[in-house]
């Protein structure tokens, strides 16, 4: 972890901490990646705050409110963004700033606090959709072009794109093998190492440039065999490959063959499900939820 990472991390839970010294409050919580949430809930130890019922009800709802964020920003700052960088290290190198982490986290949902039976803790719940920090994210001015080719091959018109990879596969350019794992924005290769899929192909900020699921999601019990969910994102006649490699610091960018990167670059309309982020990664489960805990 870089040095000004460190340093960033530190500060944020120094201030968490000497702010919530007295009162015993934390937040667990999970990143989602399968629907795309990050949810986390904040719990405060109504004693130690010493606050009383029902008079001081309004006081633990803003303790809470206070813990939420001063807590939820040091977990933010470890969401893998790509191959090699965090929003910790965007920070880094003055790409994002912690205003921009704190008004992310400001934007979750909750659900009003709610007392435990034995009136001890009071807990709230929070829900911040991972597609507000992609938008966030994307800023380029101008959409590049998805990759075309001199030579097209005879392909069908898809509804969407599956990548299946769901075992370890090879990491290129090593001898051996990983899970590959979620980020906001992985990258696409073909087995000869042309760029397929970048995240400034994406036409909208407000699509996701991939969207991540596990493999019960692809043999249901239908004619597609897609669930309901899935279908939505890539239609019921979607062009289904498997990754052979994975690339990347982390192993996060995917390699396709030649051959089924071709189906997708030969024509206008399958190009087009690159730029309006029609594809769905199929992933272990193990990768898809990560906990965190803070505080308490």
């Amino acid at each position: 972890m870089k040095f000004k990472h460190i340093l960033v991390i530190f500060f944020v839970v120094f201030i968490a901490a000497g702010a919530l010294a007295q009162e015993k409050i934390g937040i667990t919580g999970t990143f989602e990646w399968d629907i795309m949430q990050i949810k986390g809930t904040v719990s405060l130890n109504l004693a130690s705050a010493g606050i009383r019922l029902p008079a001081g009800r309004s006081q633990g709802e803003t303790l809470l409110n206070a813990g939420y964020l001063r807590l939820m920003c040091p977990g933010i700052l470890e969401l893998q963004v790509d191959s090699s960088s965090t929003i910790g290290d965007l920070i880094d190198r003055g790409e994002f700033n912690l205003y921009e982490v704190e008004a992310l986290v400001l934007g979750a949902h909750s659900v009003p606090p709610a007392l435990s039976p034995d009136m001890l803790n009071m807990t709230a719940y929070y829900t911040l959709p991972i597609s507000n920090i992609s938008s966030a994210l994307l800023r380029h001015g101008r959409v590049i072009p998805t990759v075309r080719t001199l030579t097209p091959v005879s392909a069908a018109n898809y509804t969407g794109i599956i990548i299946i990879a769901s075992e370890e596969i090879p990491v290129h350019g090593m001898r051996s093998t990983a899970l590959p794992v979620p980020c906001l924005f992985p990258k696409i290769w073909d087995s000869e190492m042309n760029l397929i899929y970048d995240r400034g192909m994406l036409e909208s900020r407000e699509n996701s440039m991939v969207h991540y699921t596990s493999v019960e999601s692809i043999f249901q019990k239908n004619p597609s065999g897609l669930s309901p969910e899935l279908q939505k994102i890539v239609g019921d006649r979607p062009l289904r490959i498997f990754a052979n490699g994975v690339y990347g610091i982390k192993p996060t960018d995917l390699i396709i063959d030649r051959n089924d990167a071709m189906l997708i670059i030969s024509s206008d309309s399958n190009r087009r499900l690159l730029s309006e982020g029609k594809v769905a990664v199929i992933l272990d489960d193990s990768v898809l939820k990560r906990e965190f805990k803070i505080g308490e």
